[in-house]
C-alpha cells in the first residue's frame, strides 16, 4: 500500500486542444465538472478530501476522508475496527489549483478506520461545511452513494504531492489481498494511474458527475504475489492473478451510506456495508 513517501515526481505534460469547432449538426458535448484541487487536502503522510453526503446539512460537522492505513494511531490489523476516538489531527486545506494552502483544518473525532473489506478512514472537524465555505470559499466534495461503473474516466488527486492521475476505471477485483489485509469488491484502474507513495487517501473521482466514488490505496509495485506493497487479486473460485504496476482503489459508497445527519456513523443505515467491528 502507498503510504511510505517516494521521491520528487516526474514533470507533468500538457496536451493540446483542438481548434476546431464542431460541425454544426453535432450535438454538444454533455458538460463535465471541473476536477481540481477545490475540496483537496494534505496530510503529514498522505492525501485526504473534504466530503460530505448529498443529504448532509451545511451545519453538521465537515468531514475528511483518507486511507485507514493512513491512521496517525498505526496501520489497523486485518479484522481491526476503530471507532470515535478523540483526535486532533491537522489537514492543509490547498487552494483551486493546487500552488498554495488555505489554511489548516482540524479533527475533533476520528470517526472511522479499517483496513478489513476496506481501507478507509473518516475525521469529523472542529468546523462544519458552512463554516469552512465561508472561511475558505471551499465546498466539499460529494461521495457518491452508487456502486461505480466499469471505464469510468478517473481522476486521482493526490493532495501530499499536489499531483493528479488519470486514468479508466479497468474492472473490480473480486477479493484484493495485501500481507494480512484483504478487500472486497476494490476498483481496478489501468495502468496510467501508477500511484506512488503519499498518493494513499487520494480521492478518486468519477470526473463526469465530479463525485469521489473511491478512495486510492494500494499498487502492485514489483510484481510480488500477495505481499505487502504487492497485492494480488483473488477470485470467487481462490486463483491469484498478479498485475504488476497496476493500482487499486477500494469503493466509498458502502462508507457514504454510514453517514448520518449530524456527521456520525449509524451502521443500520440503508446501504451501510462497511465492518462494524465489537
Amino acid at each position: 500500500m502507498q503510504r511510505r513517501i517516494l521521491g520528487a515526481l516526474a514533470a507533468a505534460c500538457l496536451g493540446t486542444a483542438a481548434l476546431t469547432a464542431p460541425p454544426a449538426s453535432a450535438a454538444p458535448a454533455p458538460p463535465r465538472a471541473a476536477v481540481d484541487y477545490t475540496g483537496i487536502v494534505a496530510l503529514s503522510n498522505c492525501s485526504g478530501s473534504l466530503v460530505r453526503t448529498p443529504n448532509a446539512a451545511d451545519s453538521d460537522p465537515a468531514l475528511v476522508l483518507t486511507n485507514g492505513h493512513c491512521y496517525e494511531g498505526g496501520m489497523p490489523s486485518a479484522g481491526q475496527v476503530i471507532k470515535n476516538r478523540a483526535s486532533s489531527r491537522t489537514f492543509t486545506l490547498l487552494n483551486p489549483s493546487g500552488q498554495g494552502s488555505l489554511g489548516t483544518l482540524r479533527a475533533t473525532t476520528m470517526l472511522y478506520a479499517t483496513m478489513t473489506d476496506t481501507d478507509v478512514a473518516l475525521y469529523r472537524l472542529n468546523q462544519s461545511y458552512a463554516s469552512i465555505r465561508q472561511t475558505y470559499g471551499t465546498p466539499a466534495l460529494e461521495l457518491s452513494l452508487a456502486h461505480p461503473t466499469a471505464g469510468a474516466d478517473l481522476r486521482v488527486v493526490s493532495g501530499y504531492w499536489r499531483r493528479t492521475y488519470s486514468c479508466d476505471l479497468d474492472g473490480f477485483a473480486y477479493r484484493l489481498r495485501e500481507d494480512q489485509w484483504t478487500w472486497k469488491d476494490s476498483v481496478r484502474y489501468t495502468s496510467s494511474c501508477d500511484v506512488i507513495g503519499g498518493t494513499s487517501g487520494s480521492p478518486v473521482i468519477d470526473a463526469a458527475s465530479g463525485k469521489v466514488i473511491a478512495v486510492n490505496n494500494t499498487i502492485n509495485e514489483s510484481g510480488g504475489r500477495c505481499t505487502l506493497n504487492n497485492p494480488c487479486e483473488v477470485d470467487e473460485a481462490g486463483n491469484i492473478t498478479v498485475r504488476p504496476n497496476i493500482g487499486y482503489a477500494q469503493e466509498t459508497y458502502i462508507l457514504g451510506a454510514c453517514i448520518a445527519p449530524g456527521s456520525v456513523i449509524d451502521f443500520t443505515r440503508s446501504g451501510c456495508l462497511v465492518p462494524q467491528g465489537s
